[in-house]
């Protein structure tokens, strides 16, 4: 019969190897379902295609690239909505180049506002929410790359509940090489829209900073 102290130590090593084993099991069970979620994810980000938008009340471009920038511009040229706000724009960015770079007459920057205080997709969010109660604007037709639009969307949902939001996903060039840097670049993306799906975007923000409307870039 085995004594009392080792059938005790024997039952200790029992529950700590099934909670060894649980624990393991869920993070097993865990990283699948992120590589299934990000395999859905790869698929949407390099694959969008963008059918024309519903006439909205207005256009935002969350900047991170030129693609992004230039396809909001034609849409407002081809009066999709009334307004545009492209936000995160850089401190030294004029409308006159980003109407040049468009293709686009320099006369439809009476339309648009320049937001310069978003340094994050949070960010972007807040001052599109202040940019559209300041127009009365109830439907804002979103452009941004194709791998930031969910969470992109998220931010807005939860920023601005009340309008109707129409995404238009642009796939920029340094996307379709679909190389490693590309994975990482979605990797990444991914992990900080799981993060604003589930309330912290606060964290995602932290290295969420985005370049000025140039070209475009792996960041935003």
């Amino acid at each position: 019969m085995m004594p009392a102290g080792a059938l005790l130590a024997s039952r200790r090593m029992a529950r700590w190897v099934r909670g060894i084993c649980l624990l393991l099991g869920g993070l097993v069970a865990l990283a699948g379902l992120w590589l299934a979620g990000f395999a859905w994810f790869v698929q949407v980000a390099w694959t969008a295609t963008a059918a024309p938008p519903p006439q909205a009340d207005g256009i935002v471009a969350l900047t991170g690239g030129s693609e992004r920038v230039e396809t909001a511009l034609r849409l407002l040229a081809g009066d999709r909505a009334r307004l545009l706000l492209i936000s995160g724009v850089g401190g030294t960015t004029d409308f006159a180049a980003l109407a040049h770079r468009a293709g686009v007459d320099p006369g439809l920057g009476e339309r648009v506002t320049l937001g310069r205080n978003a340094a994050s997709t949070r960010g972007n969010a807040v001052e599109t929410a202040e940019w559209a109660h300041a127009n009365a604007i109830r439907s804002v037709i979103v452009v941004t790359a194709a791998y930031h639009m969910p969470r992109a969307l998220a931010e807005l949902s939860r920023a601005l509940p009340e309008a109707t939001l129409h995404p238009v996903p642009v796939v920029p060039q340094a996307l379709r090489q679909q190389g490693a840097g590309a994975l990482r670049l979605l990797a990444s993306e991914y992990t900080k829209w799981l993060a604003a799906e589930v309330g912290l975007s606060a964290l995602a923000s932290r290295s969420d900073a985005h370049p000025p409307a140039r070209e475009e870039k792996h960041g935003g």
